[in-house]
């Protein structure tokens, strides 16, 4: 199964000063050796936007371009409202590009590898499957 990594994984494997132990950093690794690790448009401009320094912004923009990205549809982005819509009545927020990483890996039967506490609580409503770090205990 292709994995869609979300944003603040990519993020924790990105950064300079991480712990090279980061669970999550080290499966993205292992997702990326194994030609499973999905990247999304929006997840993408999150990562570059911010990015102060041009030199900084082109590496990374050239590290990312090795994964192409998972062609969006109509039916992602009305699936992404409705499930943002499900959570809301709910009381549970997300962003939007956090509701379109859920629409694409629930339609695309994808998991979501993600250290973004938020995905647990749209697990309990929504059709989605929380990639686990193999090298974590709750794995």
């Amino acid at each position: 199964m292709n994995i869609v990594i979300d944003t603040s994984v990519w993020s924790l494997a990105l950064r300079r000063q991480r712990s090279s132990t980061a669970v999550a950093a080290l499966e993205l690794a292992e997702l990326v050796r194994e030609g499973r690790a999905a990247m999304m448009g929006p997840v993408r401009q999150e990562l570059l936007s911010g990015v102060q320094k041009e030199q900084q912004y082109e590496t990374l923009r050239g590290y990312l371009r090795a994964f192409p990205d998972i062609v969006l549809e109509a039916e992602d982005y009305e699936e992404a409202a409705s499930f943002f819509n499900r959570c809301r009545a709910r009381g549970v927020h997300g962003s939007n590009t956090d509701f379109l990483i859920c629409a694409v890996a629930a339609r695309r039967r994808f998991g979501i590898l993600t250290a973004d506490a938020d995905f647990q609580h749209f697990a309990k409503l929504l059709p989605i499957v929380l990639h686990s770090p193999r090298g974590s205990l709750s794995g």
